[in-house]
């Protein structure tokens, strides 16, 4: 932890400082425990007991392929807890649920602090909120009253996931690890609807809790079918992703560009392939070694899924060469893609160390590109991969650092810009 640059350090120190003070206020203001709290306790602890230990391998090997925030789905028995319970023993069901979690994956000392107090600030932050919204009221409810807990249950969940979400994304943001973007801050779309899912079936829970506490254990039952789905889910991801790099492998791209190409086809509508290819990338390796030029490669595919749209789909073709593909782009919307792409990697900085560990900047780096579009440059993505290939070749024999547009199937002359 203290290797880590001064301001991730302060930030940590204070955030924890005033969640603490926050839970300081929260015992202060604690009123005594009902039996009926202490046996809802007794069924969440069981519950999560269950599901933690019936997933154990699970979680192990989804926790070591996870390389950024594991959504470790024990939102379903916490999230009711921070609704039914009083904050004290949500945070104590927290704890015991963290104390297991530790034992299943033993991590740093501060890391495991820091998820414990996440998971205990969002808790106790969403049942302040509940109870100022009236707190449940669900034995006496009408068609028309199910709607205002049914909103009232939504608000409070987007309150539960916004905390998690700002405290870790503030932490994530300074941690000096790489440069911070929306993805690495905020979490994947498919991170945040995982974790969305999550609390939904803590709703579910905090129901049966309340109307039909037996049927809890049904719940136990779903976080395990669920947690297997959801490793299996990651599992299909490693597939189709590169390691290194985070973004899609040449299987992912292939899968997604071949759907994007049928639609295409079907709608009659344009599509561009960008190849992209970084000079002179051997002599990064040659001169600072190799761990410096894995560096330079994961900030080329950051700076890609930065300069892209959301629609568009980046890929590692192999090497230093990346595949862009642009749904409804004609030859001027993927050239000028192109473009900003070649320029943003000329003003690329990149930090990392040299062969002798020291700390140095890789820059005025350039990269070379070639561009073809569907259907004017052929109407199957092999022949539009190859004919972006060839003039990738163009643009490295013309002077590299340039931008080529592949020639017409008719064999019209290409286009040069810089």
């Amino acid at each position: 932890m203290w290797r880590r640059p001064k301001a991730f350090i302060a930030f940590l120190l204070v955030a924890e400082l005033a969640a603490v003070a926050w839970f300081v206020l929260v015992f202060v203001d604690m009123t005594a425990p009902t039996r009926l709290d202490l046996l809802r306790f007794a069924i969440l602890t069981a519950g999560a007991t269950v599901h933690i230990q019936m997933t154990r391998r699970q979680e192990e090997r989804r926790r070591n392929r996870v390389r950024t925030v594991l959504i470790d789905l024990t939102a379903v028995w916490v999230f009711p807890a921070a609704i039914i319970l009083p904050a004290p023993l949500t945070i104590g069901l927290v704890l015991l649920i963290r104390v297991q979690h530790w034992f299943v994956a033993r991590r740093p000392a501060h890391n495991f602090v820091f998820s414990s107090i996440t998971h205990m600030l969002a808790a106790t932050v969403a049942h302040r909120v509940f109870v100022a919204l009236g707190g449940q009221q669900w034995m006496s409810l009408t068609a028309l009253s199910s709607l205002g807990e049914f909103a009232k249950l939504l608000l409070v969940g987007l309150v539960y996931e916004a905390v998690q979400i700002l405290y870790v994304g503030s932490i994530l943001s300074l941690s000096g690890k790489s440069k911070p973007t929306i993805r690495s801050v905020l979490g994947s779309k498919a991170d945040n609807l995982l974790e969305a899912i999550t609390i939904g079936l803590g709703a579910v829970t905090a129901i049966l809790l309340v109307i039909l506490p037996p049927t809890v254990a049904i719940m136990a039952v779903v976080t395990v079918v669920f947690n297997r789905l959801a490793e299996l889910d990651q599992l299909q991801d490693d597939v189709r992703t590169d390691p290194k790099t985070q973004v899609y492998n040449m299987r992912g791209w292939t899968e997604s560009a071949e759907r994007a190409l049928a639609r295409a086809a079907k709608s009659d509508d344009n599509l561009g392939i960008l190849m992209i290819d970084l000079d002179h990338f051997k002599w990064i390796n040659d001169t600072y070694g190799h761990p410096a030029g894995d560096d330079v490669l994961r900030n080329l595919a950051q700076l890609l899924d930065e300069v892209t749209r959301p629609a568009d789909v980046v890929g590692r073709f192999g090497g230093e060469e990346f595949l862009v593909l642009l749904p409804d782009a004609d030859q001027a919307a993927a050239t000028g893609a192109a473009e900003r792409i070649r320029s943003s990697v000329a003003r690329l900085r990149i930090a990392t160390t040299d062969k002798r560990g020291d700390q140095i900047t890789v820059s005025d780096r350039t990269a070379s590109i070639g561009v073809a579009v569907f259907p004017d440059h052929g109407d199957s993505l092999e022949k539009l991969m190859h004919a972006a290939d060839a003039a990738v070749y163009e643009a490295k024999e013309g002077g590299r650092n340039q931008v080529r547009l592949a020639e017409h199937r008719a064999h019209h002359g290409a286009t040069t810009t810089h």
